[in-house]
């Protein structure tokens, strides 16, 4: 990828040298991109290069191995939900995550889309519950994109598709409510909406979807490494928590 104009999510932005910045955002056809910025740190730029944010981007390299230069246009600021500590923990985990485990240069547009409602849903949804179960379903969709995807479809012991109520915290397959009878505490309980059969989920639900995603992305995606981004997630899931009780 010599050059790039597309519209971007910001989901990662480091200072490089006095002024600059090294951006990465994700596209919808290019999928995760990085360029420097040049005089990225500037109280001009400082409020476009906000994880979260839309932007105008365009990156130009010489050759596909040299880091682009990059420059970005404010499209649609998600800044003001900053200021609200539940939203602001929801779009560092969204976005974090994002530049974290996506490879470079490889196209997710499925990712994008997700990624996209999340932040909308963020901005205009009445109530925490809204955004959390599209966050849910993002990293149920992250863990599926990345070859990590759960099978919520048929019961891995029966191979019946009726009454899936747990998931194998190991194999990540669905379990029928008779096939798990005196296993129950060692599973998680499969809330319906992971499996598109509720689009309005109580917030309980939503809790129950996060604990399993976020276990397989702990293990799968993360690998338990990435301690200070994990906590990111722990302090968001936290804070739902507490909103629910």
């Amino acid at each position: 990828m010599a050059s790039l104009t597309a519209p971007a999510i910001v989901c990662a932005v480091r200072a490089h040298g006095e002024h600059g910045a090294i951006l990465r955002a994700l596209t919808e056809e290019a999928g995760l991109v990085a360029g420097y910025v040049r005089g990225g740190r500037s109280t001009r730029l400082r409020p476009i290069l906000i994880a979260g944010n839309l932007v105008a981007l365009e990156l130009r390299a010489r050759t596909e191995e040299q880091l682009a230069g990059a420059t970005a246009e404010l499209l649609e600021s998600r800044a003001p939900l900053l200021a609200e500590p539940l939203a602001a923990a929801a779009i560092d985990w969204a976005t974090s995550l994002t530049a974290s485990t996506l490879p470079e240069s490889q196209p997710y547009p499925a990712l994008y889309s997700a990624l996209s409602a999340v932040l909308d849903a963020i901005g205009v949804a009445s109530s925490a519950r809204q955004w959390a179960t599209a966050l849910a379903r993002y990293e149920l969709l992250l863990l599926a994109e990345l070859g990590f995807g759960l099978n919520l479809e048929e019961c891995v012991v029966t191979g019946m598709s009726a009454d899936l109520a747990f998931v194998n915290p190991k194999s990540g397959g669905a379990v029928s409510m008779g096939a798990a009878a005196g296993y129950e505490e060692r599973l998680f309980r499969l809330p319906p909406f992971l499996r598109g059969q509720d689009a309005s989920p109580p917030m309980d639900d939503v809790l129950d979807g996060l604990i399993i995603t976020g276990h397989f992305l702990d293990r799968d995606v993360l690998d338990g490494r990435n301690r200070d981004l994990l906590s990111v997630r722990e302090r968001l899931v936290s804070r739902l928590g507490r909103a629910v009780a």
